[in-house]
């Protein structure tokens, strides 16, 4: 696709010329339209905890916190990090808050300055799908080649044979999602090994999204590429305060690297946003300071397991075939019960016809894959599920 400027003779070449809106806005704006409820977009519909939002307040209202933070972030906040992740992660070693974390606007700016830091044209990234659509268009806006492997449904565990396979000397980078997105599925410690295992003698890093870091459920450990000893030094693990504290709009995420990653990461950073807005730092740095137990992020797991629960169970009876939920805030489902549609024209029918909008899972692959599954958010109010639920039945 070109694009002709006018009054110009140049022409334009789109470096994604395949690529449009993405399908979660595509089906929030359907919502908005019809008036359906939204179970699409990937964010809560409550607000975040009060405390935090008094913070933002009082540091909106405190002279000197309305210019630019540090290129890295605020240090208060980066030193809470460090604390909180030793606390999490007692078996290794704590990150250093000068050298290793840095703030980010958002997981979404992390992942695109860890791209754009260390993949060069032609190099090669492993994506393991479904995958959130990010992925692909940043890895190949760097000259990247995304080489993909497919997670088989029900449970979207690695097939490391198949990971294998596609492993090769121009294997720049690894991305690994954890609790995934959209299927909940979680990396064990087996999972962790065999990853380590692959690449020992390689050069490849790793790229480790981990937003959904607290969202595990039914007693499973939650495990990180950092508690991994060989995977550690070769490893960028991003997490997001916005999931953390059902903020999604305040965008405000960290990336976790050894120094000499790092060094890489905040060279891009700096001239990607430079820094993020500082009184939301130091709003957040009070929540972690203030909560030297953890008493939050180690509720999320059974704040979100209820909610898994509760949703599950509303469309029990509903004819749906209802996946494995091991974290994270999605639901997966069959429909085949219910509709021989392809699983866009049934996220559409539902949001049209019965005011449900969801995601069709076809939008996580890159050749869109069909397998007959839509993604629903629980991250929502119990009366909101009820009401949902009530319209799927």
């Amino acid at each position: 696709m070109s694009i002709r400027l006018p009054n110009a003779a140049s022409v334009l070449q789109s470096k994604l010329p395949d690529v449009g809106v993405s399908i979660f806005t595509q089906m929030t704006l359907l919502a908005q339209e019809t008036g359906a409820i939204n179970l699409a977009q990937g964010f809560p519909d409550y607000d975040p905890p009060q405390e935090l939002l008094e913070a933002l307040a009082r540091h909106a209202r405190t002279p000197g916190h309305h210019q630019y933070a540090p290129m890295p972030g605020l240090l208060r906040l980066r030193e809470a990090i460090a604390a909180q992740v030793a606390r999490l992660h007692a078996d290794a070693p704590a990150p250093d808050a000068a050298t290793e974390i840095t703030i980010t606007a958002g997981a979404t700016e992390a992942l695109y300055a860890v791209l754009a830091a260390v993949v060069r044209p032609g190099d090669e990234v492993v994506v393991f799908e479904p995958a959130y659509d990010l992925y692909g268009p940043a890895i190949r806006l760097q000259g990247g080649v995304p080489r993909y492997v497919r997670l088989p449904a029900p449970h979207f565990r690695p097939d490391w044979d198949a990971v294998r396979r596609v492993v090769s000397p121009r294997t720049r980078l690894v991305l690994v999602n954890t609790p995934h997105n959209p299927s909940g599925a979680v990396f064990t410690a087996d999972d962790w090994h065999e990853l380590a295992r692959l690449l020992a003698g390689t050069d490849a890093l790793v790229l480790s999204d981990e937003v959904y870091e607290h969202l595990v459920f039914d007693g499973a450990p939650r495990m990180s590429a950092r508690q991994h000893p060989a995977l550690r030094e070769r490893s960028f693990v991003l997490s997001s305060f916005g999931k953390t504290y059902h903020a999604t709009g305040w965008k405000v995420g960290y990336c976790i690297a050894p120094p000499a990653l790092t060094t890489e990461v905040r060279r891009v950073h700096q001239f990607l946003t430079f820094a993020v807005n500082t009184p939301t730092q130091h709003a957040l740095a009070d929540a972690l300071e203030n909560d030297p137990a953890d008493t939050h992020a180690h509720g999320l797991a059974a704040f979100y397991q209820a909610k898994r629960d509760q949703f599950r169970a509303l469309l029990a009876d509903g004819g749906w075939d209802l996946l494995p939920v091991p974290g994270g805030y999605f639901q997966l489902a069959r429909y085949d019960a219910l509709s021989p549609a392809t699983d866009l024209a049934f996220a559409q029918y539902l949001a049209r016809d019965k005011g449900v909008a969801v995601v069709p899972v076809s939008a996580f692959y890159h050749d869109g894959f069909d397998d007959g599954l839509i993604r629903f958010c629980f991250a929502k109010e119990a009366a909101t599920l009820d009401a949902a639920a009530e319209r799927l039945r």
